[in-house]
């Protein structure tokens, strides 16, 4: 999966970061081309801010799957200090998307009822739910609202954060272990991914590739190749992790 452009990111960062839809639109055409099996979308509105907003959901994902063919699209529901978690159960639920990632932390900064209706909703809406956790302590928050029948379920959707809240954003292979041991302690089998921020995200993704996860790459995590160098665009970050 391509995350191309996060919330924050601009055009200072890197000239080839993607803002505008038809932007995005051909940075997917050039990462499915390199390897990427599925887009992770984040909108912005005309200032270039964060944009959780159904409709402009529903119209991005209206142009982009006759042009992306089977290349899958995830939306985000992101908070970035902009949305509180009734608005972002609202955009998961009425986008018309069918994948969507969710931040465990950001769901549980209201009451733990409200969570547990929002999982069960969009299991019988057939969303996917991507649970995205930044700790072990958000995964075993996570236990205790997410319905057995969801948390046992081997296509549930995980993807474990690397380095976001650590000085730096620095991410090592280790950061892996806890949620590894986490998921052997309460025995699932999960559909799992990884992401990873700054300049040691190559060797992240290389390590969960090969213990079983899956891996998310691009400019919203990091701008950097293995060898150290800025990456010429999102393509070239895709080429190097599908080359793994």
């Amino acid at each position: 999966m391509v995350a191309p452009n996060g919330a924050t990111k601009t055009k200072t960062d890197h000239p080839a970061l993607p803002i505008t839809l038809d932007e995005i639109a051909q940075t997917a055409l050039a990462c499915r081309d390199a390897g990427a099996g599925a887009l992770h979308l984040h909108l912005r509105d005309d200032a270039g801010g964060h944009l959780l907003d159904s409709g402009a959901y529903a119209e991005a994902l209206a142009h982009l799957r006759p042009l992306l063919g089977q290349m899958a699209i995830q939306i985000t529901t992101e908070a970035a200090g902009r949305y509180e978690p009734g608005h972002q159960r609202y955009v998961a639920l009425n986008s018309g998307a069918q994948m969507v990632s969710v931040s465990a932390r950001e769901m549980l900064r209201d009451h733990e009822l409200q969570a547990i209706r929002f999982y069960e909703e969009a299991a019988e809406r057939g969303i996917a739910i991507q649970h995205i956790l930044y700790s072990r302590e958000d995964a075993e928050a996570l236990v205790h609202v997410l319905p057995d029948r969801l948390l046992r379920d081997p296509g549930l959707q995980l993807i474990f954060v690397m380095g976001r809240y650590v000085a730096g954003q620095v991410s090592t292979p280790a950061m892996l272990d806890p949620f590894l041991d986490w998921m052997q302690a309460e025995a699932i089998t999960p559909d799992w991914a990884i992401c990873a921020f700054g300049s040691g995200e190559t060797d992240c993704l290389r390590n969960a590739l090969a213990k079983g996860g899956k891996a998310r790459v691009g400019f919203e995590n990091s701008l950097v190749m293995a060898d150290g160098t800025t990456a010429h665009d999102n393509a070239a970050r895709v080429a190097e992790i599908a080359a793994l």
